[in-house]
Parts: structure tokens; sequence; C-alpha cells
């Protein structure tokens, strides 16, 4: 610890050195454009881990402005960068690519290099086009990079017809990025889309991820989709083959099963996984009153007895679980939970028989053998959600709310034949109309033992980006800024599921486009 503490205060006076050099950098004159106009650079880094198994990292945005009235042909030759010690190990290659004035995509690459130094020269020699272009510096990282590490690239000066031009720091966060890993990316086992995730970790320590692998695009069910599974025995640094564990037969298309959800027995060590089968057009559009699955959709069920390396065929529940009169009913997507008294619980949702849409659960009492349904939703218009235990006995419901603003919160303590409204239900935790996670963790704070409430979404009223995570020390009553960490400010479609990794970091599995990305948080970040 006391190493670590003198590490961290040399680096904090490696960066204000860094940034005194640059600012008196800045000095220097600037290039000068016919009619006095300066041809101008900006640096920009979004918010955001860089990840192992992708290639879609731009950590540095270049934003260079060549005015329209300029006295000769202006040529960008170098780029100079700086990276520490960690990103120095880290980084196999930086692509850069250049955008004119759009947003990163991966068309135009200039160049690729490997730094031979932490300090290096990026050699470009390209004729700037008059207004504003933009030059991105794409990480690609070794696969020996440590996701439990963080790295730093900035770029220091960019040289323009033999002169020194020091990029203005737009924004000064991003620059040192948390290592993360893409459990599975567009194009992985020759899959269009990999999106709903739900993770949990068993006794020996495994992580567990499943989703929909959803093959010839990214729509919603009905379609071809299957449950896939992705297991690391490694708190996430490396994850094992693929595997479909559940896949409903012939014929694949409109007879798809998606929306998982997974749960650890601590008891039995058994893992559950539920999900929402639709056989022809039943998900939530074409499903009807009724129990058969040519009339509705099915919430069916596999377990695994063996830290998930082989699964059981699926078995539908939904005639013992549905009120025949709804139009739907299956699994909120995500995580569910054991409760101290060993019940089981997974949030549900069901479309009732005028097809208002509510949050739920179902429980099981005898470890998976029977499972309990037909219980009615706290509030109309809430869909997605996720239960946890705040107090024995004690189950909380946070619900994606189609209202929009904020997240629905309630209570029950007799599972769930009665409801109460939480005091922070539609006035605190902001989200955009999107699936959320929450968990519970116990951790030592302040030198006791404390449990806290884990939440993470994308932290806007509208859009899906800047995924989040919070914590509450107070059971949910409230959830402070200060302890609201943001983990990636990009745009992505907007799901996530937390897990406990260790007693001080969480892991997050989250969606970004087409893709599943991992990263584990230390708590003490979100905590400081």
């Amino acid at each position: 610890m006391k190493n670590s503490y003198v590490s961290s205060y040399i680096r904090v006076l490696h960066y204000r050195l860094f940034y005194i050099v640059l600012t008196l950098l800045m000095c220097l004159p600037k290039i000068k454009a016919q009619g006095g106009q300066s041809i101008t650079a900006k640096m920009y880094s979004q918010v955001m881990p860089v990840f192992k198994n992708y290639d879609n990292n731009p950590a540095i945005q270049l934003s260079i402005y060549n005015p329209l009235t300029t006295a000769s042909e202006q040529y960008l030759q170098t780029i100079q960068c700086l990276l520490d010690k960690n990103g120095f190990e880290s980084i196999e290659f930086i692509e850069v690519y250049e955008t004119g004035a759009e947003p990163f995509h991966k068309q135009n690459m200039l160049t690729k290099v490997k730094p031979g130094a932490k300090s290096f020269a990026i050699e470009i020699k390209k004729s700037l086009k008059t207004g504003v272009s933009n030059y991105w510096l794409n990480v690609i990282l070794k696969p020996s990079a440590s996701i439990d590490q963080t790295l730093t690239l900035t770029c220091t000066s960019v040289v323009v017809n033999k002169k020194v031009l020091i990029p203005v720091l737009a924004l000064g966060k991003g620059y040192t990025k948390r290592i993360g890993i893409a459990v599975r990316k567009e194009g992985d086992d020759a899959v269009n889309t990999y999106r709903i995730p739900g993770i949990v970790q068993t006794d020996k320590g495994s992580l567990l991820a499943v989703y929909d692998i959803r093959y010839k695009n990214s729509a919603d069910l009905p379609g071809n989709i299957d449950v896939g599974l992705s297991r690391s025995v490694d708190s996430g640094k490396t994850w094992e083959p693929m595997r479909v564990i559940m896949d409903m037969g012939e014929p694949h298309e409109n007879n798809g099963v998606g929306d998982p959800a997974i749960l650890f027995d601590p008891v039995t060590k058994t893992i559950w996984v539920a999900a929402l089968w639709s056989k022809g057009n039943r998900s939530i559009a074409g499903s009807k009153p009724g129990l058969s699955p040519d009339t509705t959709g099915q919430l069916v069920i596999v377990s695994s007895q063996d830290d998930g390396l082989t699964w059981t065929k699926p078995v539908s529940i939904t005639p013992v679980v549905k009120n025949p009169g709804w139009h739907l009913f299956f699994n909120g997507p995500g995580t569910g939970i054991a409760m101290k008294d060993g019940t089981l619980v997974f949030a549900a949702q069901y479309w009732d028989e005028n097809r208002k849409p509510y949050s739920t659960i179902i429980y099981s009492k005898d470890h998976g053998a029977n499972w309990t349904g037909h219980i009615k939703g706290p509030k109309e218009n809430t869909t997605e959600s996720q239960v946890v235990e705040i107090a024995p006995g004690e189950l909380m419901l946070n619900m994606r709310d189609n209202r929009g603003a904020f997240r629905s919160v309630a209570t029950t303590i007799n599972l769930g034949q009665s409801w109460t409204e939480h005091p922070s239900s539609y006035n605190t935790l902001i989200d955009p109309v999107c699936m959320a996670s929450i968990i519970t963790q116990n951790i030592m704070y302040k030198n006791n033992k404390k449990e806290v409430l884990f939440f993470s979404n994308p932290n806007t009223i509208s859009g899906r980006y800047n995924m989040s995570i919070r914590a509450s020390l107070d059971k949910g009553n409230t959830w402070p800024d200060r302890y609201r960490l943001l983990i990636d400010e990009r745009i992505g479609f907007g799901y996530s599921s937390l897990t406990r990794i260790d007693n001080q970091t969480i892991g997050i599995l989250y969606e970004g486009v087409k893709s599943l990305l991992f990263v584990p948080v230390p708590i003490k970040e979100i905590l400081p």
C-alpha cells in the first residue's frame, strides 16, 4: 500500500511537470496563414476504456484547423506522442486515421506505428485540407496487456511545415485509459450482433456471462437468436470459447430465444439461466393470452451443475408462472439473486389483459425444482427490472420505466404479495429508458463492514451514452454524485450487468455497438 501511494505521488508529479512544460511550449509562435489567421490544433480524449481483442479504441482525437486563406500548402509532418510505462508495455500498434470533420470511422488509415519508446513520433506527411480535419490515434493492445492496469497516452506536439504546433487540451480527463477486454465483438463466430448481457460469479470464482447471439442483424425477437455463454476462470482476464446454451432448433428463423438472465445458487452450486422463447412471432408484439408456445411467448430455463461447462435442455415454466389472461410473461434480462434464506429470485415482466406492461418477480423456495409466479407488479408501464435483497427478506425491484427520465423503484417484504413505492422511485436515478443493473456487495468501508448497492446504466435522461457506476451506502435511499464513476462516455446499445470479482473489485459487462465489453473497476474509485 505504501509503495502504491509513492508511485501515485510520483505519477502525479510527472503529469504536473508535463502540463507545465506543455503550457510553456504553447508560448511558441503560431503558424500564421494569410490574413493573420492561425493554424490551430486541439486534442481531445473521451472517457473510455481501451479493449483487448478489439480494434475500435480511438484514444486520441487531434483536430487541426487550417484557415481557408493559407498563403501556401500546409503539410502535417509528424505527431509527437508520450506514453506512460504501462502504455508502452501494453500497446502493440497505434493506427492513425483521418476523417475530415466527421466522427471516428475506420476507413482512411494514414499509417500504423509500433511505439519504440515512451516518447515517440508518428510520421504522417499529409497535406492539410482547408477547414477542420480530425486525426485519430486508434490503439491496438497486445494480448499480454493487463486488464488490472491503466495506460496514459497524450500528444505533445505536431509539426506542420517544419514548425512545431502545440495542441490545446480541449478536455483533459480521458488520457488515462482503463484496460478491458471485448468478450464478444461483431463478427466473432460469424455473428452480426451480441446483445443483452448478464453476468454472475460462482463459488469457484468463475465468471459466467450470458447474452443474445443475434446471427443476422441487431434486431430483437422474433428472429434467428440463441443464448450464448462465455466463461472466465481468471477474473475476466481471458475467456473460453463461446458455448450455445439455448437453441430451440429448427426452424432457426423466427424461432429464437433471448433476453437471458443468470443466477447462481450457493447452496446447490447450480447455475440457472432464464430467457424468452418466441416460437414464430411470440415476442412482445405478437404474443397473446394463453399458455401454449403457439400462442404466447415462453419463459424457458436451463441449468448447470458443473460451473457452466454443460447445460440441461430448455424447459418452459410458463404454465406455472404466467397468468393465462396476460399477453406475455418472461424474465428481466441480467442477473437473478439467491436470498439469504435460500430463495431464488429472478426479476420478470408481463403484459396484462390490456397489454399494459409491469415489472415483477418469480421465485423458487426449493432451489429451482418449482417456481412461483402470477405475481402482480408494483407499477404499470415498467418492463426490464433487476432485483436485490436490501435486508433479510426485503426485496428491492429497480425498474425500467417507459415514461423516461428516471428509474422506478419498489420494495416488498412478502415476495410480491404487496409492494411499497421506494422514496427514490422516479426521482433519483436518471435513465434514458434502458435496461440497468443493480447488485449488493459487502465491503470494508472506513474500517467497517458495509453492504453497498452498486448500480450501472447510461447516466443520461435521453440517449444511451455515459455508461456509469453509482454506489449507495443507505440501501438505495440516496445515490450521491460523489459516488458516481463514469466508465465510457461513448454511444452504445446501453445494457449492462455488474458482478463481484473480489472484495476490492467489481466487474461490468456492457454493450458497445454490437459487442460486449468487460472492465474490472476498483471499488475505491467509486467510493474514494
